[in-house]
Formats: structure tokens, C-alpha cells, sequence
């Protein structure tokens, strides 16, 4: 920080105060023109004020939903206007949806002074912070908590996490759309053979039917997350679209969180050692996370082909459009 604590708090109250939902309201707060507010807050804190009040308003929404509120609560409590709005904010924040928080949020929390798991490959704690540039957080029930040396530890701040951030949540939410755009057709229709003879991966077997390119972009990520788990893979069922759709919203928020314990914790390079491999093979966690990403945009685009041969009239998944639409 560029200045003392004390003016930092007067800044900070002056962003988070329940009434300063503007920029405007904000700098007469702290008695200073927007202009001058706002540069002064950026230089100190590395944000603007409007940005740190969004995101710590998010993080509190996210304690809030892990603690029992609604998501329409949450939503109108973090100052937005629709609960569509906040979705599509929460969701772009922490990779899942608001709905899933209560679940994902507790993945891991073990008391401070418990000793640490056995499994090193157990969910890491996990908290309702998300990254910043100056350590200041929402810290329940209503304080806030401003880190000694500005940031976090681990996980430090680089463009690159920003890009991959934003892959992974545009994978979900792509898959989301066309998982809800499968509905539209009958079973015989998502089960009929489009690209006969079509494979990606050898040991995936045919994806021949919209059913099966999407049950595989599904399964793909439930067989990761076992493999880094040291569970047995899951069974190849439930590619009915309802029973599809569900294993999905399991899997999704639980993809994000290992990624971005993998992100904490800086494991790009641990190495993965798949006993259920026969024989064994050791994989690069970097990799592992790569593969996904890649063969889940191809077949992403594979379903489109097939649904559009199906009658469909489907986008084409540019994220481009996905950031525009959910900024």
C-alpha cells in the first residue's frame, strides 16, 4: 500500500458502505471529486473502487449462499437488480453457478488446528476469497480482513491465470447451453449415428451420435478428477440427457475447484501418477488440464455439426460472444 492503514480503512468504509453503490456517492463519502477518488484508490489499492466493491460484495454473497441464504437474497443484498445478473456475475467469479456454492464452498474445511489430510490429494480448504491485487477480502460476518503483505501467499496475480480462467468457465458454460439445447430433440434423434465411425480419443471408443459426444465431454472431466482422487473411475451410465445434464452440474463446480487448487498451490508441474492405468502412467498436471480444455472445445463444435444436421439452429460457441454477453 502507498499509504498509512488508517486513510486505507477511510477509502475502503467509503467504497463498501451500504449506501455508496456509485462511484458518485463513494467519492462524496470520502470528500473528494471521482476523478481524485478513484485515481487515489487505484494507486493504492491496485483496483478501482468500483471493482473491489464488486468483487467483495461477490465474496460475501458467496459466504451468505455457503451459509444458508437464497440466491435471490444474496443477489439483492450484493446490490444487483436481477437475479439473472448476479447469476451470470457469481458464475463468471468462481467458474459454477451460485446454486452450487452451498456444496462447493465446504469442499475440504477442516478446523485450523486439525492436522493435515493423509491423502495429498484431498480437496485443499477452500473459501469464499477470490483473487486480488491487495489482499483485501470479505471477512464474515460483516468485518473485513487486509492481508500484512497485500496479497495472497500463493497463487500470485498473472495474465496467464486470467486467460485459463476464462477457458474453463467458457467450457462449462458451453456445455451448459448445448446440454439445455439437446433437450430439444427426441432420443432417437440424440442417439442417431451422424458422423458413422467417428472417434477422438482411441480408448473413448465411437462418438458417432450427439449422445455420445456429450456424454464423453462429460466423462472426460469425472474421469480426471477420480484419477487425481485416487477413486475408482465412474461407471459409463446415465447418458440419458436428464441423467447427463445432472452429472454435469455434479462434476462441473467440482472441475473448477481443482483447478484453482492447483492454481493456490502453484502444482502446474506435480505429477500424476494414474495407478488405474494399465500399466500405471504418470501424467503432468498442466497437461492433464490442457487435454481436457482440448478435446472438450472439439467436441463441443463436434455436437454443433450434428445438431445442426439434426435441424437445430445452434451458435457457434465463439468466446467472444460469451464474454460479451455475460459482461
Amino acid at each position: 500500500m502507498t499509504f498509512g492503514r488508517d486513510r486505507l480503512r477511510e477509502l475502503l468504509d467509503a467504497v463498501l458502505d451500504e449506501n455508496n453503490a456509485t462511484l458518485e456517492r463513494m467519492a462524496q463519502h470520502a470528500y473528494a471529486s471521482q476523478w481524485h477518488f478513484s485515481r487515489t484508490f487505484a494507486v493504492g489499492t491496485g483496483e478501482s473502487p468500483v471493482a473491489l466493491r464488486r468483487r467483495v460484495m461477490l465474496e460475501r454473497a458467496a459466504w451468505q449462499l455457503r451459509h444458508g441464504s437464497s440466491v435471490t437474497d444474496a443477489a439483492f443484498a450484493a446490490g444487483y437488480d436481477s437475479v439473472e445478473g448476479f447469476a451470470r456475475a457469481f458464475a463468471r467469479a468462481y467458474g459454477y453457478p451460485p446454486s452450487a456454492a452451498a456444496r462447493v464452498l465446504g469442499i475440504g474445511r477442516r478446523d485450523p488446528g486439525a492436522p493435515a489430510p493423509v491423502d495429498p490429494w484431498a480437496p485443499a480448504p477452500v473459501d469464499h476469497w477470490l483473487p486480488a491485487p491487495n489482499g483485501v477480502h470479505f471477512h464474515p460476518p460483516t468485518n473485513l480482513w487486509v492481508e500484512e503483505d497485500g496479497r495472497r501467499p500463493t497463487a500470485p496475480a498473472h495474465p496467464a491465470a486470467e486467460v485459463l480462467a476464462q477457458m474453463v468457465q467458457h467450457d462449462l458454460a458451453d456445455t451448459r447451453y448445448l446440454l439445455e439445447r439437446a433437450t430439444e430433440l427426441d432420443d432417437d434423434e440424440r442417439d442417431r449415428i451422424r458422423f458413422p465411425g467417428l472417434v477422438v480419443l482411441e480408448w473413448d471408443g465411437p462418438e458417432e451420435s450427439v449422445s455420445r459426444v456429450l456424454g464423453n465431454l462429460v466423462r472426460a472431466k469425472e474421469m480426471w478428477l477420480a484419477s487425481m482422487a485416487g477413486a475408482d473411475h465412474p461407471d459409463d451410465a446415465g447418458v440419458g440427457i436428464d441423467s447427463l445434464t445432472a452429472r454435469f452440474e455434479d462434476v462441473a463446480p467440482r472441475w473448477v475447484e481443482t483447478i484453482r487448487d492447483i492454481h493456490r498451490r502453484g502444482a502446474w508441474g506435480d505429477i500424476l501418477i494414474d495407478a488405474l492405468c494399465d500399466p500405471p502412467e504418470s501424467f503432468v498436471l498442466g497437461g492433464v488440464v490442457t487435454h481436457v480444455l482440448t478435446f472438450a472445445a472439439h467436441r463441443r463444435q463436434l455436437a454443433r455439426h450434428m445438431m445442426r444436421a439434426a435441424g437445430l439452429d445452434v451458435d457457434h460457441g465463439d468466446p467472444l460472444d460469451w464474454n460479451r454477453s455475460s459482461s
